[in-house]
């Protein structure tokens, strides 16, 4: 397979059927208590592996897709902020879904359901692991089996996130676009006044002491996702048919996840700054978020994304030092493209 459909815009990545994904950098929660939705601290910059294919290992010239540079155990979320239609998508790390614990699917299931409804779900911050919470996604090294997916699957093979949409059967799609037509004028009005809050908005940079990221591999995925703090956040279950989908998928992508030195190495480009210390942030009075939406209803966890341990367990305690916020500072949420992403076997 040559072509995913798949091109970047800036940061965000665009697949088929309007489907926006942006990484977002954000604070590592701590492993123990539940904690409101931590900010957005600007972008991960992403980058075409084909454009570095003398550079990257044969296993990502053979994947395809698209790589972005993470520290050791630094986290982050999605963000689906810019997807225009109505689409179905799943979120793999290391080809495990993120929201039902089983293997990466080429189609879509409701028992358990193994993907994200859009435009219903705003964000996705970890792996959906208890009622009305979820785990947040921290990058880890392969190799220690600290990942998800070597927690459910006994190896760690894959790393990275891969993600992959399906948009509405025609005709639903038709009727969907036409009443969109006809609330067009009552939209940009809404969207003129601006969205119902900043959760993501990047917040300036304040940089601590470099964290200490993990060695470059000479092949392979260098970086996997396991999982952190636990956090307040709902994972929409469907409320459409079955049937409403299409059964072929629009578009997907490989997204490597790389460590800072390696980034340097393929790309030539400096890497962010390591991320900011949390206990500064909180310090500052600056905003934390909470997100409910009263009419959507919440998915539950498998046994299998239940039984995830976070990371700590493998790499030792968070020396990080950790402030909660205060109630003031938790803020409610609601009541151009470029060239083609090549895809590749996996």
């Amino acid at each position: 397979m040559t072509g995913s459909g798949v091109r970047i815009d800036g940061n965000t990545l665009r697949l088929p059927g309007g489907v926006a994904v942006r990484f977002i950098r954000t604070l590592r929660l701590p492993e123990t208590g539940t904690h409101p939705l931590p900010p957005g601290l600007g972008e991960f910059p992403i980058r075409r592996v084909a454009d570095y294919a003398d550079r990257v290992p044969q296993e990502w010239r053979a994947r395809g897709g698209v790589m972005l540079p993470v520290y050791l155990r630094e986290a982050m979320w999605l963000s689906f902020s810019g997807t225009t239609e109505p689409a179905a998508l799943q979120v793999g790390v290391g080809k495990v879904c993120a929201v039902s614990g089983r293997p990466w699917s080429d189609r879509l299931a409701r028992d358990p359901q193994n993907y994200v409804v859009l435009l219903r779900q705003p964000w996705l911050d970890g792996i959906n692991s208890g009622k009305g919470t979820v785990r947040q996604f921290v990058a880890v090294p392969l190799g220690l089996g600290a990942t998800v997916e070597g927690q459910v699957t006994g190896e760690e093979v894959w790393g990275g996130v891969q993600l992959q949409s399906f948009p509405l059967r025609e005709p639903l799609l038709a009727e969907w676009r036409r009443r969109e037509q006809e609330r067009a004028q009552a939209r940009r009005r809404t969207l003129a006044a601006g969205p119902p809050g900043t959760y993501g908005a990047p917040m300036p940079m304040m940089a601590s002491a470099p964290a200490a990221p993990g060695a470059p591999r000479a092949g392979g995925a260098a970086m996997g996702l396991g999982v952190g703090g636990s956090m307040r956040q709902e994972v929409y279950k469907d409320d459409r048919s079955a049937s409403d989908w299409s059964e072929q998928p629009a578009g997907r992508v490989f997204v490597h996840l790389v460590t800072p030195p390696q980034w340097r190495r393929i790309t030539g480009e400096a890497p962010p700054p390591s991320p900011v210390d949390r206990a500064a942030y909180t310090s500052a009075g600056l905003p934390w978020y909470d997100y409910y939406d009263a009419d959507a209803e919440d998915l539950a966890p498998t046994d299998t994304l239940e039984a995830v341990k976070p990371a700590g367990e493998w790499l030792g305690d968070d020396l990080d030092p950790w402030q909660a916020p205060s109630a003031g500072q938790v803020t409610p949420l609601k009541d151009a493209p470029g060239k083609p992403v090549e895809d590749g076997e996996w």
